[in-house]
């Protein structure tokens, strides 16, 4: 058994500077920029919001803009599975931290650890085996 959520919407940014992206999406979405994000390497910017709502990522990117999902999960091995059987396939595991995964759709979306202390109201609960 395993548990997992939407965790975050992600707006890859193909830009030289991603504190001006940050600053458009903070005044557009009302939401003030709060951190540089978890590398600090100046290729995140992370927006505020309210623990019940998705993460909202800025992420600097070397391909076309686009916005990407985030799943979190307490085991994003047995998720991955889990979205791999429904489909999807996975694409990486990137610096040993996150699958990436594409969906039958084309689109690509992330696998992560679970990115705050509490998993809150809209967790899914997943037996699988």
């Amino acid at each position: 058994m395993h548990h997992s959520r939407l965790c975050a919407l992600v707006l890859d940014s193909q830009v030289d500077d991603l504190a001006e992206g940050a600053r458009f999406w903070s005044a557009a979405l009302g939401k003030p920029v709060v951190t540089a994000g978890p590398d600090d390497d100046g290729r995140y910017a992370e927006l505020k919001t309210a623990e019940d709502e998705p993460i909202i990522l800025l992420q600097k990117v070397g391909h076309e803009s686009r916005v990407h999902l985030d799943i979190e999960s307490d085991d994003i091995d047995a998720e991955a599975d889990r979205l791999q059987a429904l489909g999807a396939r996975r694409v990486a595991f990137v610096r040993g931290r996150w699958w990436v995964m594409q969906a039958p759709t084309g689109h690509h979306f992330c696998v992560v650890h679970k990115q705050r202390d509490s998993f809150g109201t809209h967790l899914n609960r997943w037996d699988c085996g």
